[in-house]
């Protein structure tokens, strides 16, 4: 597959996730009972475009392993909620204090910090129960679900990432102690999504482990070539601040490395990742594809 070709179905993924995503915050039960200024602030935060990539993964993954694609759909609309929740808490000016996300204001910036506290946390609590209310999915694997994403965007996961990533603010970090960081912060999402695909298709062990690890390496090379691009990346392209990470003293693999190492770890985990696919063949092509683009995107 040609990387416009990709490029074209993930944007097609996003729109349909963009479409989904209204569609909830448009719902009669949510409208009637939530403030409209929470809920503006809530919108603000997830309809404000994106790659939608952890959606992508999920249902790439469902589809691969013959789930049901709706069913598929509503956990990855339960997914970003979750990613787009960790955004609008991680631009405030209390952690990462950016202006811009994906070249628009912040919520914080159209709003006002504590709305967008608030803001983040109602999209969290909304993705548990987005995917408590998927009744064609087995009680059994809802709770498994609810349960990993529990793990994964908490504590031991995405959260516990985040204060790693806190602390070590004009501190020297180990490779060790940077890639636990990354794998928390960012990784255990997508992880999250890929092995959630696997879990709603009903897969074998074997099979969910393989998508666990895929997104593994996936996750870990997200960072790495968002780190490449806060280095060396085009603001205008990348659609917020760049250079971030020195001004703040957070150390990075980027900065460890150097460009040319950094590509050499990138390519072995593209490849890590596409070993875990080997048993399907062909049939995996878009997740090799996201593998790729995920490592050597401009923005």
């Amino acid at each position: 597959m040609k990387s416009g070709e990709f490029e074209a179905l993930l944007k097609a993924n996003a729109s349909a996730v963009g479409e989904h995503l209204d569609d909830v915050l448009s719902s009669h039960q949510l409208v009637a009972g939530t403030p409209h200024h929470l809920l503006n602030a809530m919108r603000h935060g997830v309809l404000n475009g994106g790659k939608r990539l952890r959606p992508f993964l999920l249902c790439e993954v469902a589809k691969l392993l013959g789930g049901d694609s709706k069913a598929a759909m509503q956990v990855a609309l339960a997914t970003e909620c979750i990613h787009s929740y960790s955004l609008v808490h991680d631009d405030l000016p209390a952690m990462d204090n950016d202006d811009l996300r994906r070249g628009k204001p912040t919520v914080h910036k159209a709003f006002d910090e504590a709305t967008a506290i608030l803001a983040g946390d109602a999209l969290l609590t909304l993705a548990f129960g987005i995917v408590a209310a998927v009744d064609t999915i087995p009680e059994a694997v809802r709770i498994k679900l609810i349960a990993l994403m529990a793990k994964k965007a908490g504590a031991p996961g995405m959260v516990g990432g985040q204060v790693l990533d806190m602390q070590s603010n004009g501190k020297p970090r180990s490779e060790i102690e940077i890639t636990r960081m990354q794998a928390m912060k960012t990784g255990a999402l997508i992880s999250f999504a890929c092995e959630a695909g696997a879990l709603v298709s009903g897969a074998s062990d074997d099979d969910r482990m393989r998508m666990r690890r895929y997104g593994e390496n996936v996750g870990i090379a997200f960072q790495l070539a968002d780190d490449l691009l806060d280095e060396k990346g085009d603001p205008a392209v990348v659609g917020k601040a760049t250079g971030k990470d020195r001004e703040q003293g957070k150390q990075t693999l980027a900065q460890i490395y150097g460009k040319r190492a950094l590509e050499d770890r990138l390519a072995a985990l593209v490849t890590g990742a596409e070993e875990m696919l080997e048993p399907f063949g062909d049939r995996a092509a878009n997740l090799v594809e996201a593998a790729r683009f995920v490592s050597y995107r401009k923005s």
